[in-house]
């Protein structure tokens, strides 16, 4: 291959459940491949995507500066239970706090209700004398004795992966310390989490479930790292390799593998930036980013063009995607909503003769019916198929050919309709499912959806944006350029960061500033050497901390000034805290201590100099038309085809029309209608 000069040559990588999206970003051109994903080795489609971008665009891989990676395959090992066979450590008596849970319902009138099982069997958990108090001093010590005999029986149980929380550990880890010290030479070839390294945070059952889930990932995700960077290495791909994390930041390779935990949602992560990113260049000040792909669809608010963050997040949950179903996990991540409603999404007739859709996903593998690779359940890319809306030759870049009869006949399976009726009733449905969501999701947080205007990217998105800004009452929908690689496109706009957290109980009426100070002290010191492992670029160091009314079971998370705290900033982190508490519940408790419980330190370098690749000028091919099925006209009804790149620049065209591109179509209905902006995002107005 002949290698031509590169510009700044950058690679993203998204693997998700359905497709793999990889970007190649040269200067200001932009190369994308959409590929189904190879679960077998998730690595090869990724792989063969790049190499296809380096040969379409001469690219030599040594010319690679970046590679940047984001993944599904730790979140999927939780959802299917594919992860290592993992023994858990604990604190005697306290062997069954993974089972017990928060002990709540999360369905009250179920009287089937199934909690989910814990990622270690009881088995697995081996007690140990030892304990802390809460204030970190010693109560039991650590019985070594028996960490002897408990290594004897893990190593009898084949244990590929071990993780140790002990009670009280994030007040003091020594005891957890000196047990993976003793364990790790007696176990030399097992891998060891420790509660008090991957949490340290209070609350044992979310500390102790995060411990097990890292634990559970890390043996898988290290032979995948290793493998990814072998065969890069291989192909000639000199350049660093680094994972995007579920908080929105890179992070290294050897930070991945000793805390994979961080990886569950580093793929949605990514869209967020993208959203995030487009919100800032644009002036948008309320945004709601809308993500569906082939598996599952993502709602985020995005406020003065940052994406609201948390530290509590749920996995794998088994029933209707209800929280409390799943696995919590205390770790950095965007906050978002997630439903099973992706373009594999399956339909079916429930036993109320109703349509259902989701949360089952035919994946890639077999894939909706008109993929013909063996898919048998309707699914929402079937259903677009046969509603017109999808061309089926130029799918996936005309990487995938769809089966438009055999997307017909699957909709047989919803009775009582024609194929018609049922594919534009499986589109309604998964669209109300997704609006619902979006509802909740704006109760919660006290958003009006009205005001939002809604970014739609992922390969399904832009297919159902203006049906579910509809119904949400949003007039203002932004598709952006490359819209079905949406995520790996956010990846590029990426700054590396790190995020740490760590309980230290103190009271406003007895603050000890030097135990703060240390604290955070050491807290942005740890996370500022991860992030320089990446990059060489000035950190910026954000604090913030989670307060509370003593006595009460909920914090709100308040920002730390910049300096040194001292006793005079108490009164005015109290007023804040109570202002905050008072908007948010609408009175205060005089009279009543306030609590700093858990510090967070952020330490971040700058997102990378971003532009919009260059504008081709519009191509000379003329507009089509197409059948698409209209409920309102209860037909199909002709609609104006565009080739995304033949449109004119601030150019208005009325629905009904499809905008099509080589990974997606935008579906534009009757009463709306579409530009293309000078920044080469398509601008949808609901104009009636």
């Amino acid at each position: 291959m002949t290698s031509v000069p590169a510009s700044s040559v950058r690679l993203a990588a998204d693997i998700g459940g359905t497709f793999t999206d990889v970007v190649l970003q040269r200067g200001r051109h932009r190369s994308t491949r959409k590929l189904l994903t190879t679960h077998e080795a998730p690595e090869r489609a990724m792989l063969d995507g790049i190499a296809a971008l380096l040969e379409e665009t001469r690219v030599a891989p040594g010319e690679v500066q970046v590679l940047l990676h984001g993944t599904t395959l730790a979140t999927n090992a939780l959802i299917e239970r594919k992860g290592a066979r993992t023994a858990f450590v604990t604190t005697a008596g306290f062997r069954d706090v993974l089972e017990m849970g928060f002990e709540k319902r999360y369905e009250h009138y179920d009287l089937n209700l199934e909690l989910p099982p814990p990622l270690v069997p009881r088995e697995l958990r081996f007690p140990v004398a030892e304990r802390m108090k809460a204030d970190g001093s010693v109560l039991v010590p650590l019985d070594e004795a028996v960490l002897e005999h408990v290594a004897v029986q893990i190593r009898e149980a084949h244990i590929e992966s071990l993780a140790i929380g002990f009670l009280h550990s994030y007040a003091n880890d020594a005891h957890e310390r000196r047990a993976a010290e003793l364990l790790a030479r007696l176990l030399p070839t097992v891998p060891i989490t420790l509660s008090s390294t991957v949490s340290p945070e209070l609350r044992e059952y979310e500390r102790f479930s995060t411990a097990a889930a890292n634990a559970y990932v890390r043996p898988l995700m290290s032979r995948y790292l290793e493998r990814l960077e072998a065969e890069m290495r291989r192909r000639g791909m000199k350049c660093p390799l680094y994972l995007m994390t579920s908080g929105g930041g890179l992070t290294t390779v050897d930070a991945a593998r000793q805390f994979p935990v961080r990886l569950i949602e580093s793929g949605p992560a990514g869209g967020a930036i993208l959203s995030a990113g487009i919100a800032r260049d644009t002036g948008e000040d309320e945004v709601l980013s809308f993500d569906m792909g082939g598996t599952t669809a993502k709602i985020c608010f995005i406020a003065q063009g940052r994406p609201e963050q948390s530290r509590r997040f749920e996995v794998a949950r088994i029933w209707r995607n209800l929280k409390g179903s799943g696995l919590p996990l205390r770790i950095p991540v965007t906050e978002m909503v997630e439903i099973g409603a992706g373009g594999g999404s399956i339909a079916r007739t429930d036993s109320l003769g109703k349509i259902a859709v989701g949360p089952q996903s035919a994946g890639s593998e077999p894939g909706p019916v008109c993929y013909g690779r063996g898919g048998s359940e309707p699914t929402v890319t079937d259903a677009d198929l046969v509603m017109g809306r999808i061309d089926p030759d130029a799918f996936a870049g005309g990487t995938v050919r769809l089966d438009a009869r055999a997307a017909e006949r699957a909709m047989a399976k919803i009775l009582g309709l024609t194929p018609a009726w049922a594919a534009a009733g499986i589109s309604q449905i998964v669209e109300e499912n997704m609006a619902s969501a979006a509802r909740v999701h704006a109760i919660e947080r006290a958003r009006p959806l009205e005001r939002c205007t809604l970014i739609a990217f992922g390969g399904a998105a832009p297919l159902h944006a203006a049906s579910l800004a509809r119904l949400l009452g949003i007039s203002r929908i932004l598709i952006p350029k490359d819209a079905s690689v949406g995520s790996a496109v956010g990846f590029l706009r990426a700054p590396f960061a790190y995020e740490l957290a760590r309980s230290l109980t103190l009271r406003d009426d007895r603050f000890e500033p030097r135990a703060a100070n240390r604290l955070l002290a050491d807290m942005a010191d740890a996370a500022r050497a991860i992030v320089t492992a990446g990059t060489k670029e000035q950190i910026q160091i954000r604090r913030t901390v989670e307060m509370r009314y003593l006595g009460q079971g909920h914090e709100i998370v308040m920002p730390l000034p910049e300096t040194q705290l001292g006793e005079s900033d108490v009164p005015p982190l109290r007023e804040a805290y109570e202002k905050r508490y008072e908007e948010q519940f609408g009175l205060r408790v005089h009279g009543v201590p306030v609590e700093f419980l858990t510090w967070n330190v952020a330490a971040s370098a700058a997102s990378p100099p971003w532009q919009e690749p260059e504008m081709p000028k519009p191509s000379a091919r003329s507009p089509r038309e197409r059948l698409v099925f209209d409920m309102d006209a209860e037909d199909y009804v002709l609609s104006t085809e565009f080739d995304r790149d033949a449109l004119v620049p601030l150019e208005w065209h009325a629905g009904p029309a499809l905008i099509a591109e080589p990974q997606t179509t935008t579906v534009v209905p009757r009463g709306w209608r579409v530009r293309l902006e000078p920044n080469g995002h398509l601008l949808l107005e609901f104009c009636t």
